[in-house]
């Protein structure tokens, strides 16, 4: 009787109102609508400079290039390409962010596995220590004595040692390996005779993709846009990032732009428009591999912040 009971039974179906249907469709609508406007908001900034790199400086500074290039042109990327410390800067600015981002992630990961374990022996204080250094540093003259004293004033890595530990990022990776990795783990990998070090390649570093991914991304970027040390702590113009080079392109260019004197007005009319399109072709340049590489790593980057949003 039972049985026949719950055969017969059937499903309740639940069916919304019209009203909470209506509501819905408002609610989604808004939110379409807030996300398609934000979308634009970001977007367009990047469009409209991609657009007036290959568009003539007169029309540019004039406002009439608005959603497509106009009188397309390619001389700002000449002027850019016919520097000779182009090529110099893409090397040093690809082997300062190779380099510097390799020793970022391994000193990230080493000192953030340690702090996760709860048995290391003033752990707290450790945090707290280089947590301090977060809020409170030397100072610009007293950080530039030091420098000197290391030898790493005009010396190469000076983009690479001092910022060789991202505090932020380290604590970012600790919480992702005390609350993603389960304690089990560890216990039945000491069982079985694994070391720590054992531990952490074979079994945290697998499972650490997304947010090894997450904090290589940020590193990368970070160094790929680095120009300040440069800036203040590197005198030889061989060692600059392309960074300060195209910042140093955009200064001549404005120079040239003000001493304008002896040359035709042509000349002078080229040089200003030059200078137009140099503004919006240096960001190209120096923006480009980054949008380049960001699709490769997408995947990881979204789980690991999707990771930080649920375990946080």
């Amino acid at each position: 009787m039972v049985e026949n009971l719950v055969k017969n039974t059937k499903p309740i179906k639940t069916k919304k109102s019209k009203q909470e249907f209506n509501s819905d469709t408002v609610f989604y609508g808004i939110v379409y609508a807030l996300l398609i406007v934000t979308a634009l908001i970001i977007l367009y900034p990047l469009w409209y400079i991609f657009i007036s790199s290959f568009s003539s400086g007169a029309r540019v500074a004039a406002g009439e290039v608005v959603f497509w290039p106009l009188d397309i042109t390619l001389d700002g990327y000449k002027a850019i390409l016919d520097h000779n410390s182009i090529p110099t800067g893409f090397k040093n600015t690809f082997i300062y962010t190779v380099s510097g981002t390799v020793v970022n992630v391994v000193m990230t990961v080493m000192a953030a596995y340690a702090l996760s374990r709860t048995k290391l022996p003033y752990r707290n204080q450790i945090t707290l220590f280089f947590a301090f250094t977060m809020w409170f540093n030397g100072g610009m003259i007293p950080t530039y004595l030091l420098y000197k004293d290391l030898h790493l004033i005009d010396n190469p890595l000076v983009m690479i040692i001092p910022g060789a530990l991202g505090i932020w990022n380290m604590v970012i990776t600790r919480t992702f390996f005390q609350k993603s990795i389960p304690n089990e783990l560890l216990e039945a990998a000491t069982m079985d005779g694994c070391s720590d070090i054992g531990y952490l390649l074979k079994i945290v570093l697998p499972l650490s993709k997304p947010i090894i991914a997450v904090i290589t991304l940020y590193y990368a970027v970070g160094h790929w846009n680095a120009f300040f040390n440069a800036m203040i702590y590197l005198h030889t113009p061989e060692y600059y990032p392309l960074q300060l080079i195209m910042r140093d392109i955009l200064i001549v260019g404005q120079n040239m732009e003000m001493s304008s004197s002896g040359y035709t007005m042509e000349e002078i009319l080229y040089r200003e428009n030059l200078q137009n399109m140099l503004q919006y072709s240096v960001i190209v340049v120096s923006t480009a591999p980054m949008l380049i590489l960001y699709p490769f790593v997408q995947k990881y980057f979204v789980q690991g912040i999707m990771v930080g949003a649920l375990k946080g």
